[in-house]
Order: C-alpha cells, then structure tokens, then sequence
C-alpha cells in the first residue's frame, strides 16, 4: 500500500490575481533547493484518521495557522514519482508567512554520523502566482494548482 498524505493549498487573490501558499520542507538536505522543491503544507495520515482531519492537521503543524474544514473544497489526489499518494483541498484564506511556525522533525545528520538533529519541517512558506508555483512545486503537485485555477474559472 502506497504512503498517502493529505493537505491543504491555501489560495487567495491579490490584485485580481490568483495567489497559493507554498512551503520549502525544513533541514539541510532542502536547503540549496528551490526548483520542484516546495510544496503545499501536507502530511501523511494513517487508516484511522480522515484525509480532511489529517490535512487541517498538517496545515496547523506545519505553519502553525488554523483552517475551516468547512470552506475546503476538493482537488482530488495526484501521485507522487516516489508512489505517495497526495489528496488535497483548497481553502481561501489569508496567512502572514512573517507569522509562520513550524513543528520540529529529527533527522539523521550528517547522514550515516549516528547523530540525531531537530530541524522544522518548514522553514519558510511563501505566496506564489500560479505559474511561479508550478515552478516551484513537487512536480504532481503543479496539478493542485491547474485544478484550483480550473475551479475558479467556472466559479468566475
């Protein structure tokens, strides 16, 4: 069975155009990359937790921000190159990455050392134009994005 994630693309407009929250994972091994790099704020979830709970979850933990399951609207799942499989909603929202708090993971570091190290698993979030966050998203990712946009646009 595949590791699923769910997670939350935050969006909002801002001078009539369409921004989406993204975030860079936290840790050294994250740290020089940018490109295909970021993604929306997700988390994997077992069985007995709901994809819905697990992502509003993993929004709060990975950015310290609350938000209404209620306003969520589904994006469907994409998969991931490495198999996991990624469900996630949209909400709009507004969020002050100045205000960002992340939760904190152990990693292994140096790798092989033995040695154990706290780092967050976000270290920065940032709002992005749709084209910008295609860019900078995982690859299956970029799809949240054409299917918020497509939402919109029928929406409109």
């Amino acid at each position: 069975m595949p590791k699923q994630s769910a997670g939350i693309l935050l969006h909002r407009m801002r001078d009539g155009v369409v921004e989406v929250l993204l975030v860079h994972p936290g840790g050294p091994f994250w740290a020089r990359r940018d490109a295909g790099a970021w993604s929306i704020p997700k988390g994997e979830y077992t069985g007995g937790e709901a994809p819905l709970d697990a992502a509003v979850r993993e929004f709060r933990e990975e950015t310290g921000a609350e938000v209404d399951p209620a306003l969520a609207v589904p994006l469907g799942s994409v998969t991931q190159r490495g198999g996991k499989v990624v469900t996630a909603w949209a909400v709009a929202g507004d969020f002050d990455v100045a205000e960002l708090v992340s939760n904190l993971v152990e990693v292994e570091w140096p790798r092989g050392s033995g040695a154990v190290r706290s780092f967050p698993e976000v270290d920065r979030a940032e709002w992005c134009g749709p084209d910008e966050a295609r860019r900078k998203l995982l690859a299956a990712q970029a799809e949240f994005v054409d299917r918020l946009m497509e939402i919109l646009r029928t929406e409109s």
